[in-house]
C-alpha cells in the first residue's frame, strides 16, 4: 500500500535509508553507505508538503519511500529507497508510478532524477521503467545547480547522470 508519510515514521524512514545504503558496499561504494539519510528536518518538510510516500507492509509498516519535488517544471525524483528486506518486489516501480500521478495532478510534463550510472539498481533500473539518460546541454537551471550541489558533495567520485521520462509513459517489461 502506498500512503503519505507520517511524522512519526521519520526515524523508520532514515532507517530504510541507512539500510537501503548498505548495498553499495558490494561496489566498493563505502562511502554512499556510510552517507547520513536525510535529516529530520528535510523529511519534515517533505511529508507537511505532501511529496513523501511510503510503501507500507500488510502490518502498516513503513519499508520503502519516496520524496519528489519541483524542479524546472517537473516532478523529481529526489530519493527513492527500498528496505533490502523488501527488495525486488515492485515497491520502487509502485513508488515512482505514485510519484508520477502526483507529478501528473500538477501539470507537469515529465519525471526526473540523477542517479550512478554503473549501479546496476541505479541507471539500469530507471531506464527499464522508462527513464532516459538526459544530454547535460539539456539540463534546465534547477537540475544543473543539484548536480553541483552533488558533484560538491563528492557523490562525482563514481559516474553520474540526469535522467527524465514524460508522465504518462508506460514502459513494457522484458524480463522472463
Amino acid at each position: 500500500m502506498i500512503r503519505g508519510a507520517r511524522t512519526d515514521e521519520i526515524p523508520r524512514l532514515r532507517e530504510i535509508e541507512r539500510a537501503a545504503g548498505t548495498v553499495f558496499r558490494e561496489l566498493g561504494m563505502d562511502a554512499i553507505a556510510d552517507d547520513d539519510p536525510p535529516a529530520e528536518t528535510v523529511l519534515l518538510a517533505s511529508i507537511d508538503e505532501g511529496c513523501c510516500w511510503v510503501a507500507a507492509d500488510a502490518g502498516d509498516r513503513a519499508v520503502a519511500y519516496c520524496i519528489v519535488r519541483v524542479v524546472d517544471d517537473a516532478g523529481h525524483i529526489e530519493e527513492v529507497s527500498v528496505h533490502p528486506d523488501h527488495a525486488r518486489r515492485g515497491l520502487g516501480r509502485a513508488l515512482i508510478d505514485h510519484a508520477e500521478r502526483w507529478a501528473a495532478a500538477r501539470g507537469l510534463l515529465a519525471l526526473t532524477l540523477t542517479t550512478f550510472a554503473n549501479v546496476p539498481w541505479n541507471q539500469p533500473y530507471y531506464e527499464r521503467l522508462g527513464f532516459r539518460v538526459m544530454p547535460p546541454g539539456s539540463l534546465g537551471d534547477g537540475l544543473l545547480r543539484l548536480r553541483q550541489r552533488e558533484a560538491a558533495a563528492g557523490l562525482d567520485r563514481w559516474p553520474r547522470v540526469a535522467m527524465s521520462r514524460p508522465v504518462g509513459f508506460r514502459p513494457v517489461d522484458h524480463r522472463p
